[in-house]
């Protein structure tokens, strides 16, 4: 492969963040050699390279690396979290997290540092000085989605479905048009047995994808906008069944026979095709639905 060929299939990763390990090391090793040469996107490409070296376990190539990037920004708080992803791969969880902790006794807002010793944290079991490490970071850095996905995931992980709920709220406020953020808040509701928050939500993801709803030509649905109905379904059938209450004070809308039926219809749409295997699809759907 040709040099011009492999930098632009690692742009196209780092473009698409794609993390692709064997691949990206196949392309970067190429030019290990020759960084220097390339300017500021041959630094880039080590630091891919590096990353794609600890991810299969080639700790030479992410050494020398590592050195490269060290040598040439010597005392650089980007470097310095590889190095301590480096002893990650290596080093006691101890020792790393007294790495991270003298960097940031060093530089507080060093938020990368933060988030690989709140990582460290997590993966050793430590998950409640995890939850507090990160709520502290999401002090400091609010907008920080990413982070309350974290936490998000964490207290889901520890069946907190509630406080994954707070958690995901802030996400809904920070990206409010991204509907698999929605999608996920629907879903964690739904698992907490907030069926009418739930119902909410998941009809407010269909709206988000779905904004010619009442369009005569309306296409099928298709990708999260299918999840999101099947989601309406079961959240209207079990209502109509035995309205719990919610833990949030939603209100049930009017009339759940006719949207759980619209949702039959949109499920039940998507799987409809000539095609046999869409065929055998819509079947499934339709004796999984009767049987709900």
């Amino acid at each position: 492969m040709s040099l011009s060929s492999a930098l632009e299939k690692l742009a196209t990763f780092r473009t698409n963040n794609t993390r692709a390990s064997q691949e990206t090391f196949k392309n970067a090793s190429i030019i290990l050699k020759s960084a220097k040469q390339l300017g500021d996107d041959g630094w880039v490409v080590l630091e891919q390279l590096f990353l794609a070296s600890v991810d299969i376990g080639r700790l030479d190539v992410a050494d020398q690396c590592l050195k490269q990037l060290a040598d040439r920004f010597p005392e650089s708080p980007r470097v310095d979290v590889l190095t301590g992803i480096r002893m990650e791969a290596t080093e006691s969880a101890d020792v790393v997290l007294q790495y991270y902790a003298q960097l940031l006794d060093a530089d507080s807002a060093n938020a990368a540092i933060w988030k690989r010793k709140i990582s460290v944290l997590r993966r050793t079991g430590k998950i409640e000085k995890a939850v507090e490490e990160l709520s502290q970071l999401l002090d400091t850095f609010y907008t920080d989605v990413d982070g309350w996905l974290e936490l998000a995931d964490i207290y889901t992980t520890c069946n907190q479905y509630v406080l994954a709920l707070q958690a995901l709220s802030h996400v809904l406020l920070l990206a409010p048009q991204n509907p698999f953020y929605a999608l996920q808040f629907a879903e964690t509701a739904y698992t907490a047995n907030d069926l009418p928050l739930a119902l909410k939500t998941f009809l407010v993801v269909v709206d988000m994808c779905e904004r010619d709803l009442d369009s005569p030509e309306k296409k099928p649905s298709s990708g999260i906008s299918v999840r999101a109905w099947l989601g309406v379904k079961l959240c209207s059938r079990r209502l109509m069944v035995n309205s719990s209450p919610s833990a949030s004070n939603t209100p049930v809308p009017k009339s759940l026979n006719l949207i759980e039926e619209l949702a039959t219809e949109r499920v039940l749409g998507a799987y409809s095709s000539k095609g046999s295997k869409a065929v055998q699809g819509r079947d499934v759907v339709v004796g999984w639905i009767g049987a709900r």
